[in-house]
Parts: structure tokens; sequence; C-alpha cells
């Protein structure tokens, strides 16, 4: 197998070269991102780089609780747009809590999910103007936006068959929400490509691992 794994010429520093770096894994659900993004973090800490780890929503006391309200299937009827504000409003706090000191530390902060979560959903998916999105993004970072941002792109089909069946309230939507969040996630690729970054996660766990570290590799050290 052909590997993209970080060269010799950069193994002196990468990855304590992502110190103070902010990286967010996103993608559609089912594309295996959280698995790659413990494995990363992993690979980083072992490495030297010390790594904060945050999810969204979540991540915080607060956020916890908003997550519990956002993924609860029996709150279906969340207008979209109380549903876009609750994501931001953990987002805010993640940021100002967690975020922040860590990346102030000199610290990796490694997200899983962030602003362009919300673009994809609620977006592209759900319907609301992302130029909205985005201003809100903006007052909830304090105009901080991610260093990278890795999307994990998969088809809908491969997406949804690594799926648990218990699936959580935004899970539950149908097939065509789903493809629409995946080319929202695709349009954000187009639209940023000096800030994001696709890895094709259809592949073997390993397969993808290996696509991973080259391409944050290329990003920080090469570019």
């Amino acid at each position: 197998m052909t590997t993209n794994a970080p060269s010799d010429r950069s193994a002196s520093t990468f990855p304590t070269c992502l110190g103070g770096k902010f990286l967010v894994f996103d993608g559609p659900d089912g594309s295996g991102k959280s698995t790659q993004f413990h494995r990363f973090a992993q690979y980083c800490s072992s490495r030297g780089q010390p790594v904060t780890e945050v999810r969204e929503p979540g991540g915080t006391l607060i956020g916890e609780h908003i997550r519990a309200v956002l993924l609860d299937p029996a709150n279906d009827s969340m207008a979209m747009r109380c549903e876009m504000l609750l994501y931001m409003a953990s987002r805010a706090q993640l940021f100002e809590e967690r975020i922040v000191p860590a990346l102030a530390r000199g610290e990796l902060v490694l997200a899983d999910r962030f602003t362009s979560s919300t673009l994809a959903y609620q977006g592209t998916a759900g319907g609301l103007d992302c130029a909205d999105i985005l201003a809100v993004g903006k007052v909830a970072t304090g105009n901080r936006w991610p260093d990278l941002t890795v999307i994990f792109d998969v088809d809908e089909r491969t997406a949804a068959s690594r799926l648990s069946p218990l699936l959580d309230r935004i899970e539950q939507r149908g097939a065509e929400f789903h493809r629409r969040v995946r080319e929202g996630y695709l349009q954000q690729v187009r639209d940023c490509p000096d800030r994001y970054r696709t890895v094709d996660a259809s592949r073997s766990p390993d397969e993808v691992f290996s696509e991973l570290l080259g391409t944050v590799e290329r990003f920080f050290v090469r570019a």
C-alpha cells in the first residue's frame, strides 16, 4: 500500500509543528472521522505534541446539556433556526472555556466538528442562509477560525451502513437530507481551499489514516 505518512524530511517538525494550531475533523455521520480523530490525537501525543481534544456539541458542562437537547429524538419539533443557535451557544462556551486557553498554552486543539458542521447540516441541508450562520459564528468565536478543517468525505450509502441502528435526532433525517449535507461539506472545500482539505473516508481505517497524516503534514510543513 502506498503511504502518505510524514516524510523523513519533515519528521523533525511533524507533529510538533502543530503546537498552537486549531484543527477540525468533520464530515457526514458515518464518515469514520471520530475514529481518525482519536487515532490522530494519540499519534500526536505519543510524539511529544500536547493535544486538547474537544467535541461538538458539548465539551463543557453547559455544552453537554445543550447536546442532550439537540440530539434527543423527542425534540423533533425544534425549528432549524433554534437548532443552529443552540449549536452556536455550545460552541461559544467551548471556545471561551477550553479552546482559547489551550491555544494560549501552545497546545494542538483538535475538534470533532465545528462551524463547518453547522454550515453543512443547518445551512446547505437545512435551508438556512450560510451567510447568517457565518455571522453568528463570528460572534460565537470572536472571529477566530480553525487553521485547518479536514473533511472526511464518504458517499451516503457507505456512511449509512456504518451508523448504529440507534440513531439520534439528526441521524434520523432521510437520505436526501444527508446527500445535501455531503454536498455542503464539498462546497465549503471549493469555497475555502486555503483552509480546507478532504480525505477519502470510503477506504479502510489504516488507508484513511495514512492519507490523513500526509494531508496534514503537507498543509503545515510543506506549505
